[in-house]
């Protein structure tokens, strides 16, 4: 370790000592201060001030290029005015993942566009091949950015560091041909190239760039790592794969079905950050783009969420049904039909983006954490826990996509029987839960809930298949499920966490959403009524208290945005629809300034808190909002 790292680590760590606020001063960025850039293959996160803090290639999983995310030494790359840190305004080009950031220096106004690009199909991707079908457009392997003059001259700067690994190799550079305009990075058996107008020089493991620019010119650099590390071939190039990228995410919005309402703006939003987490070679959707952001500011609970959570199916599936986007449902399910199972038959409970079954934890202890909160984490622990919802999520999601397709595919009937079975076996045993809580096992009600919509679901899927004995026996099963609930999991007419507890979790909110008891059902009414008063913060939806919750962790959290969101649906279902409408339009207003979400909200400082963006919180949105418009436009039939 470096003197520098050294004593920059020990400053880190000493404020992460107690409780951190996330409002302290940090040279870290807020979390809800990044923009998010996609290629449907991988992600990139970019500060307000124009740098490049996170990017992985060439997929979603792989270790980080630019890691000043997680460590302010771990590399980073920028483009912007030479000592302006501070732009007038930043926002995604309309209906796009192409961010433009307008500059005022005290000597003109610049204009940066800053793109992972897309654009047709070239041939077979031989970087991250796919099991699907290809689609007509795909990724280009390339970051591309472009800089014009508007208005007077402004002095850019290029400032490109890439460490490979985590922060852990630093890159060896070399000049391409002997030519200032393109260099080579290379490290830990990875090479990528950056490309540019602009004339650039090594300094040590990093290369730099300065340019004057005059009235509308433009300047242009991309960085690389497409099969022979082609790049575009001037600013007219570069332009041209901006403008694809453009058209490629309009012609994808354009078949969605975005409803004319006054939050269209934010589902639209929801909808290509959710597009954006999808990893297309297989129809995998990532949790969330990054690992380790933290929950508690300065904790220990940072978590690695570039994986797919098979509990995220139903919820996905509801959010793309609900938008129309039956192309990406189906390629969804075809992953979820592709995968491993236990040798139970049972599915994992998360998987990598590529199906693999094994992620294994580890830490990288060398890396300070985003702000001090260590450590950070490559993979994920929870894989191999028993979790007895994941039943309930597949079989809700094959159902969805069976009654949207109107057919049940022959390959999907063998996991309706095998998730089926699993729940019956299991469904009377305690599991870590769906907060994947690393203390003891209980009986927690959000997890026998989940094992009755596994078998309520089975029962109508025989019944779709014509199978009347096989769903006359789930329906018993179902029923037996939900009796047990009743008796144990309810006290003073309340759902609680689990059957030893008089705790509330917000995850009962489900039972709202997912039909366990009739709209109009006391204990379903007086349940969600009490997390809205017992379990909330400002109005903003806890997990459940961790003073009342062994979790196997300390420290506390931040509200729940998913929580929030279920709140808002449960709220509509017993017919609180003032209270959903207004706690909706709260939650509309603490999205980050370019309408993305992280896990959790901080009410205490405004600023958002857990891995970034979270497609969790996204889901949620769009269903919560589909159910309150639905509501409206019911009304509005009925006069």
């Amino acid at each position: 370790m470096s003197p520098a790292r050294g004593a920059k680590r020990a400053t880190v760590a000493a404020g992460a000592e107690g409780f951190q606020s996330a409002a302290m001063p940090s040279p870290f960025s807020p979390i809800d201060g990044y923009a998010f850039l996609s290629n449907c293959h991988t992600g990139a996160l970019l500060a307000a001030d124009g740098t490049v803090d996170w990017l992985c290639v060439p997929r979603f999983d792989s270790p980080s290029l630019f890691g000043a995310l997680l460590d302010r030494e771990a590399g980073a790359f920028r483009l912007g005015p030479f000592g302006i840190n501070v732009p007038v305004s930043r926002a995604y080009e309309a209906g796009t993942n192409t961010l433009v950031t307008i500059w005022r220096t005290p000597t003109g106004w610049v204009e940066v566009r800053d793109a992972l690009t897309m654009g047709p199909r070239q041939g077979e991707d031989e970087v991250t091949p796919h099991t699907r079908p290809p689609a007509d457009d795909d990724t280009d392997h390339l970051l591309v950015r472009t800089a014009r003059c508007l208005e007077g001259e402004v002095e850019m700067e290029l400032v490109c560091e890439p460490i490979f690994d985590y922060g852990r190799t630093m890159a060896d550079w070399a000049m391409v041909d002997g030519n200032r305009r393109a260099a080579d990075a290379s490290g830990a058996g990875q090479t990528v190239r950056l490309a540019t107008s602009m004339e650039l020089g090594v300094e040590a493991n990093r290369v730099r760039a300065r340019h004057v620019l005059h009235p509308g010119e433009q300047l242009w650099c991309a960085l690389s790592w497409a099969e022979g590390l082609a790049v575009p071939s001037d600013v007219d190039d570069a332009n041209r794969r901006l403008a694809a990228t453009t058209r490629f995410w309009r012609s994808w919005l354009g078949r969605a079905r975005i409803p004319d309402h006054r939050w269209s703006q934010p589902i639209q939003r929801s909808a290509l950050a959710i597009k954006g987490l999808t990893y297309m070679p297989t129809g995998a959707t990532v949790a969330a783009l990054t690992t380790s952001l933290p929950e508690t500011p300065g904790g220990e609970r940072n978590w690695d969420y570039r994986y797919t959570w098979i509990r995220d199916s139903t919820f996905t599936l509801q959010a793309l049904h609900y938008l129309n986007l039956d192309w990406e449902a189906d390629e969804f399910m075809q992953f979820v039909a592709d995968l491993e199972p236990n040798q139970d038959g049972a599915l994992q409970i998360m998987y990598g983006i590529d199906g693999r079954r094994d992620l294994t934890e580890s830490t990288r202890d060398d890396l300070s954490g985003y702000a001090g909160a260590r450590p950070v984490r490559i993979g994920n622990g929870a894989f191999d826990q028993r979790q007895n919802d994941v039943y309930g999520a597949v079989l809700d999601s094959i159902l969805l996509h069976t009654r949207r397709s109107q057919r049940l595919p022959r390959r999907l009937w063998p996991i309706v029987e095998a998730q089926a079975k699993c729940a019956t076996a299991v469904w009377r045993e305690p599991d870590q839960g769906i907060w994947e809580a690393r203390g003891k096992p209980q009986h927690y009600v959000s997890s026998k809930l989940m094992c009755w919509v596994a078998m309520d679901r089975a029962a109508k899927l025989a019944g779709i298949r014509g199978m009347p004995e096989l769903e006359s026996d789930w329906r018993k099963t179902a029923d037996e499920i939900r009796a047990d609930i009743l008796e144990h999991g309810v006290r003073d007419d309340v759902l609680r966490q689990h059957y030893d507890t008089d705790a509330l979790d917000a995850s009962t909110l489900l039972t709202a959403v997912f039909g366990f008891l009739p709209a109009d059902d006391r204990r379903l009414r007086a349940s969600v009524l009490a997390i809205a008063e017992q379990l909330t913060e400002h109005g903003y939806v806890l997990r459940y208290r961790t003073d009342e919750t062994d979790d196997g962790l300390s420290g506390k959290e931040g509200t729940f945005l998913i929580c929030s969101f279920w709140l808002v649906s449960a709220l509509a279902v017993v017919g609180e629809e003032e209270q959903a409408r207004d706690l909706m339009e709260r939650l509309l207003r603490v999205g980050s300034p370019l309408g993305l979400y992280a896990e959790e909200f901080d009410v205490d400082t405004g600023h958002h808190l857990g891995n970034f963006p979270q497609a969790f919180s996204h889901l949620a949105l769009i269903e919560a909002a589909g159910r309150i418009i639905l509501a409206e436009r019911t009304q509005e039939l009925q006069g």
